[in-house]
Order: structure tokens, then sequence, then C-alpha cells
């Protein structure tokens, strides 16, 4: 499929797509989301893709969030309809267990914090800013934000910038615990490169396989209960993971003193 809002690259088991519309900041169009969507369903249905990266095109914006102009000019609900997987292709997506960076090299606002929050790791220029401002136009943070933002920095300082719509620099989301390290917008790139490596250097079937746990686990009330869940088997990329080839090969690695190299299966 020809694209006309974002780019894609393969890199090996890596992934990248770019928001490119650097005009609009980046903005998000229900074209550019179902854009976004099928480039994702592509990625997580490629077992030779393990990790993918999401950024912007340019400096100045990752995603300033929906595209306003097409919103205003819309007449009814169908002429905004954002696929399945959510806006951006990431707000609903809940069937991915590979790991999606978000690599935010500028403003993240409304739609665009709410994309990089899907997202399981934050890297972030030094220039970035989050916010979710839309209760300043009339509307609220529909697109998961709201609930994201409150599980992942606790309900106060979560209500201190979702009830006064206020935007924070990356230093702040690093405090927060939002965003896992912050580099210049030079090396922003590279940082969010070096960390799928990292990933990258574990086993892809057990990378997914905690991911669905994690995220899988805070569905249920507790530990106690998300460990039984787990024991039941609620998980099923464990079972594949225990399975798998690679599992041997780890052991086997371990024990010849080697690095493994993983297969995927």
């Amino acid at each position: 499929m020809d694209y006309q809002y974002i780019t894609t690259r393969r890199d090996g088991h890596l992934f990248t797509l770019t928001i490119n519309r650097p005009d609009v900041m980046n903005a998000i169009s229900p074209a550019a989301s179902h854009e976004m969507a099928h480039a994702l369903d592509a990625f997580e249905a490629d077992d030779e893709l393990w990790v993918a990266i999401i950024t912007g095109a340019g400096d100045a914006a990752f995603c300033a969030g929906g595209d306003i102009s097409v919103m205003a000019e819309a007449q009814t609900e169908e002429d905004y309809q954002m696929p399945a997987s959510g806006y951006g292709g990431m707000t609903n997506r809940t069937t991915c267990n590979k790991p999606i960076i978000a690599a935010v090299n500028g403003i993240a606002f409304g739609g665009g914090f709410e994309v990089a929050l899907s997202c399981d790791i934050i890297v972030a220029s030094d220039n970035a800013i989050f916010g979710l401002p839309e209760p300043k136009i009339g509307t609220a943070a529909v697109a998961t934000g709201m609930h994201r933002l409150a599980r992942e920095i606790g309900l106060k300082p979560a209500m201190n910038l979702l009830l006064t719509a206020s935007s924070i620099d990356a230093a702040r989301a690093g405090d927060l615990g939002l965003v896992a390290e912050v580099v210049s917008q030079g090396e922003l790139m590279s940082a969010a490169h070096k960390l799928a490596q990292r990933i990258m250097r574990c086993a892809p079937l057990a990378v997914q396989a905690t991911k669905q746990c994690v995220l899988g686990g805070l569905n249920y009330a507790g530990v106690p209960e998300a460990q039984a869940a787990q024991e039941a088997g609620e998980f099923e990329c464990l079972e594949v993971m225990m399975k798998s080839e690679d599992i041997r090969e780890g052991l086997n690695a371990f024990l010849e003193k080697r690095k493994p190299e993983w297969q995927g299966r």
C-alpha cells in the first residue's frame, strides 16, 4: 500500500513508522489514522518484525493531535470515523504483544499524547512537550488518554494535568515516570534504536509473553488474581514461549557461554 501521510521503514527486525505531516505539526486526520492502522496491522502480523518505533517528521512535533480543520468540516460521525484500532491506529490496539516505542521529537498534544501513552516505552527529545488540552476547546481526551494517564502517573497528578489542561516538558514527564530517557533532538532516533536493540537482545517470544502478562494482569484486582489467571493459561503467549525453539536456544547458549541466536519461533 502506498501511504500519503506516513512513511515506514524495515531494518532487520525493527519497524519504524513516521507520521509525515510536518506542515500541520503531524496532526492526525482520519485518513492518516487509517494509514497508521494499516501499517501497524502489518507490523503486528509479521513474525519477522519484533519491535516498532513511532515518531514524527521534522523537529517541531511528534503529533499535535487531531486535525482540527478536518474535524470542524465533519458533518457526521462517519466523516470523522477512526479505524477499529483507534486514533492513530494505536489507542484501541489491544492485541499487539510486540513492544512499541514512541520517539517523541517535539509537541505531543491531545491525540498525539494519547498515541504516545498507548506505546510501551517513551523516549523524548529535550524540546518535547506533553499535554491533553482538549477541555480548552470544549472536548475531552476521549481516545483513552484520561484513563491511561491516571493509571500511569497516579490519580492526583493526572487530575492536576487533566482538569487544568496543562502541559509538561520532557524533564517533568521523566520525573513522573512517563518518559524513560530524555536526549537532545539530534540523538533521539539513535536513543530509540539503542533501546530497540536492547529489547531485541532478548528472545522475542519471551518479550511478547512478558508484555501480554503485564498488561493482561492489570485487568485483575491484585497480584494473586493475576497470577492465578496466568497459571490457568489465560495468557497464551506464555504457552507459545514455553514450547518455542528459542527457549531451548536460550538455555543452550547460557550453558555454552555464547550469545543466543533468536529465531522468534
